[in-house]
């Protein structure tokens, strides 16, 4: 479809013809090399990403050769990932929250396997508007490539791959009290969870590398002084100040359109690995996605009758 695009772009007279030509090659190239499972027009699909890829650590291979991706110790814990798909006010909200207390949330394969199938169950269900990821141990934090957005409601502790995890998430929110940092360096490793490459794109290269460098910790206030976070509360009684602010900004999101908002956050993903030409080219195509569906001509005519749209992600 994108190579059709191409060629009738190609075909347009002048020199307007070229122009689009070359940005319509454009796209289809970066998004075969970015996404294989996005399409340019039709039904919309949201590229697949294993999120075990971004919780592993080393370990040494069999003989001793080489080295290989392993995981901390499995334990068979049905409760380490508590899934709560909230009702009311809150419907189209979903709580991912991980209890590991005995291990202060380490990542075991067990939870990785639950991580992930709850990921791709999310990915596939409509209903989902807004993820936070929150630990349900007090003081300690420790989602994925979703296609909704994510929030990550750091109330304590977010060291190494704690931290890693909340990167992964589109937005994060603090206590000042919490505890964050990329602290590998001191055991002697790097961050091998996705912090090499995320940290510096939040906050930037020179910071990042200063951080990870001296494996230094922040606290709310100071992480929010550099980008990491996005708000930061002083705590409360509770212990949850960061996961109540996660909740009110995912009420903001409900009552956007699902789709838009889904293909809002792949432009901006892919966007951000091109140039701003592709890029341009990139949120052209996402914006042609959102023209024929049902929830638009809701939106336009809820405008009309002056009343709340009634969007059903279709």
């Amino acid at each position: 479809m994108a190579a059709a695009a191409a060629a009738a772009a190609a075909a347009a007279p002048g020199a307007l013809g070229i122009l689009q030509g070359r940005r319509a090659r454009l796209v289809a190239a970066c998004c075969a090399r970015l996404s294989p499972g996005w399409r340019l027009s039709g039904s919309w699909t949201v590229p697949r990403v294993d999120p075990a890829t971004w919780a592993r650590g080393w370990t040494p291979a069999a003989g001793g050769a080489a080295w290989r991706r392993g995981y901390s110790s499995e334990v068979k814990t049905e409760d380490e990932l508590r899934v709560r798909y909230l009702e009311e006010e809150n419907r189209g909200i979903v709580v991912l929250g991980i209890n590991r207390a005995y291990a202060k949330n380490s990542l075991s394969t067990n939870l990785i396997k639950m991580l992930s199938k709850a990921v791709d169950a999310l990915k596939s269900d409509k209903k989902v508007r807004t993820i936070i990821v929150r630990s349900e141990v007090p003081g300690i934090f420790c989602a994925a490539n979703l296609p909704v957005p994510t929030i990550a409601a750091i109330d304590g502790l977010a060291l190494g791959g704690g931290l890693e995890l909340a990167l992964a998430c589109d937005i994060r929110v603090a206590a000042s009290s919490a505890k964050m940092g990329l602290v590998e360096t001191k055991l002697a490793i790097i961050p091998g969870g996705g912090g090499t490459q995320r940290l510096p794109r939040a906050i930037g290269m020179s910071l990042a590398k200063e951080l990870i460098f001296s494996a230094r910790v922040l606290d709310g206030q100071a992480a929010k002084a550099v980008g990491l976070i996005s708000h930061v509360l002083e705590q409360n009684q509770e212990g949850d100040a960061a996961y109540r602010k996660a909740l009110d900004l995912a009420r903001e999101f409900l009552p956007q359109g699902p789709v838009a908002m889904r293909v809002a956050k792949l432009a901006i993903n892919q966007g951000m690995e091109v140039d701003l030409v592709t890029g341009l080219a990139i949120e052209e195509a996402c914006y042609a996605q959102t023209i024929p569906t049902k929830d638009r001509l809701e939106g336009l005519l809820a405008f009309k009758e002056k009343r709340t749209p009634r969007y059903k992600g279709e």
